[in-house]
C-alpha cells in the first residue's frame, strides 16, 4: 500500500474505505460480510474508514469491527457532524457523544462538517459557537483533525477554505468532475493552502465502471496499457501530487483486491500525455450524450440571480448522460442545500452571462430548458423539506 502525509506528517493509505455502502440485506448491513471486507482491506494497508452519522448503520458496525477485532489504534475513523441538524451548542454535544458510543472510541481522528454547502452557513454554525466547540474538543483530544465535505462550484469551496484553519477537506472529483464541482481548480487552491485532499466519488457512484458507452469501453479495451475502468479512475487521481486520500465504498472481495492492488503500485507520474489523451477520448465519448457543450469555466459568474450556471448545466447533461436519479442528486446539492438558493429557476434573463461565454452558448434559453427538466415534482418537494429542516 502507498501512503501520502496528512497536514501534521501523519501516513494516510491513498485508498481508503468508504462505509456508505456495506451491503445490506433486508434493510440491514450484513456485519459479517463487511467484517471480512474490512479486513481484508486492513491487512492489505488501508487504514482511513469514513463513515457518517446518516449513513444507516455505518457508525455502529465499524465501531463493533474495529473494537471486536482490537484494531481501533491502527486506524483512523473520519465520520461528519450533521451540523444541518444542529440547533445549539448542546445539539453538537449530543451527536457527538452519540458517535463515539457508536464506534466505541473515545476520540475522532478526522472529523468533517457534513456537506458544508456556503460561508453563510458556517457563519452560522459560529453564532452557535461552534469555533469554541471544536477547539475545546481539539483541545481535551476528542477531535483530531478538523475538515469539512463538499459539493458544490469551486468559486464557493474556495471561499469555505479560506474561511477556518482547517485541517483537510474532502470533495467530489475525478476525471468527469475535472471542470465541474470544486474540480482541479479547487483541488490546486486547497493543495496551496497546505490542505491534504480526500476525494469522494472517483466512480462517479460506479458509473466509471458500469454505465460508459461501448465506444468508452472500447478505446480503453484498444489501449496498449491494459486496466480495468475502475483502475483508470484510480490512477488517474492518483497520478496527481494535490490527492491525498481517495475514497472507495467496497463492498465485495474483488473489489478490494482489485483496489488494493491498484494502491499498491500507483505512483505520481505514472500517466503521461498519451494516457491522458486517450482518457480525454473516454471523456468525449461519455460527452457525446450531453445537451449543452458547458467545459465549467465560470466566465459566465457570478449571476447577478446567483444562479449556478456551470452546476446548473453539469447537472443537465448528467440527466441525459447518466439518469434521472444522478442529476437529481447533483442538482438538489448544488442548488437547494444552500442557504441561498442557485437553482436556475432564479434567472430573470439579463443576459450578463453570455456576454462572457467563451462558447457562445445561449445560457438563458439553456437555462430554462434545465428548469424544466430538474425542477420537477421531486425536486420542489425537497426543496421544500430542506426549508423546513432550516427552519425547525
Amino acid at each position: 500500500m502507498n501512503y501520502r502525509k496528512d497536514r501534521y506528517g501523519n501516513d494516510i493509505s491513498i485508498l481508503g474505505y468508504g462505509c456508505m455502502r456495506f451491503t445490506q440485506s433486508a434493510g440491514r448491513i450484513q456485519k459479517e460480510k463487511a467484517e471480512k471486507e474490512i479486513l481484508a482491506a486492513y491487512r492489505a494497508g488501508v487504514n482511513y474508514y469514513d463513515t457518517a452519522y446518516v449513513y444507516p448503520g455505518s457508525e455502529k458496525v465499524l465501531g463493533e469491527i474495529l473494537a471486536k477485532n482490537q484494531i481501533r489504534e491502527n486506524v483512523s475513523i473520519a465520520t461528519k457532524l450533521p451540523h444541518y441538524l444542529i440547533k445549539n451548542e448542546g445539539s453538537m454535544d449530543k451527536y457527538f457523544d452519540e458517535q463515539l458510543s457508536r464506534l466505541q472510541t473515545d476520540y475522532i481522528d478526522y472529523y468533517l462538517m457534513h456537506m458544508l454547502t456556503d460561508v453563510k452557513t458556517w457563519e452560522r454554525l459560529k453564532e452557535l459557537g461552534i469555533l469554541a466547540w471544536l477547539q475545546k474538543k481539539k483541545e481535551s483530544g476528542a477531535i483530531r483533525q478538523i475538515g469539512f465535505s463538499y459539493h458544490g462550484n469551486s468559486d464557493m469551496f474556495c471561499q469555505l477554505v479560506d474561511a477556518y484553519d482547517w485541517d483537510f477537506c474532502q470533495i467530489q472529483y475525478n476525471y468527469m468532475d475535472e471542470h465541474s464541482q470544486a474540480g482541479r481548480t479547487g483541488l490546486h487552491y486547497a493543495h496551496k493552502k497546505g490542505l491534504p485532499v480526500i476525494i469522494m466519488e472517483p466512480l462517479r457512484g460506479g458509473r466509471l465502471v458500469n454505465r460508459l458507452p461501448e465506444s468508452a469501453y472500447k478505446i480503453m479495451e484498444e489501449y496498449p496499457v491494459q486496466h480495468m475502468p475502475a483502475q483508470w479512475a484510480f490512477r488517474w487521481l492518483w497520478n496527481q501530487p494535490e490527492v491525498t486520500c481517495v475514497l472507495s465504498g467496497m463492498n465485495s472481495m474483488e473489489m478490494i483486491e482489485e483496489n488494493t492492488a491498484a494502491a499498491s503500485t500507483a505512483s505520481v507520474g505514472e500517466l503521461g500525455e498519451e494516457e491522458e489523451k486517450m482518457l480525454s477520448q473516454v471523456v468525449d465519448e461519455i460527452n457525446a450524450r450531453i445537451r449543452v457543450g458547458c467545459t465549467g469555466c465560470r466566465y459566465c459568474m457570478p449571476c447577478p440571480q446567483n444562479v449556478d450556471i456551470p452546476g446548473t448545466f453539469a447537472a443537465y447533461n448528467r440527466r441525459f448522460s447518466e439518469g434521472w436519479f444522478s442529476a437529481e442528486k447533483e442538482y438538489l446539492m448544488c442548488t437547494a442545500l444552500r442557504s441561498t438558493s442557485s437553482a436556475a429557476s432564479n434567472c430573470i434573463g439579463c443576459g450578463k452571462c453570455e456576454q462572457h461565454c467563451p462558447q457562445h452558448i445561449e445560457i438563458r434559453k439553456e437555462l430554462d430548458r434545465a428548469r424544466k427538466k430538474l425542477e420537477g415534482p421531486a425536486y420542489k418537494l425537497a426543496r421544500k423539506i430542506v426549508k423546513w429542516f432550516r427552519a425547525y
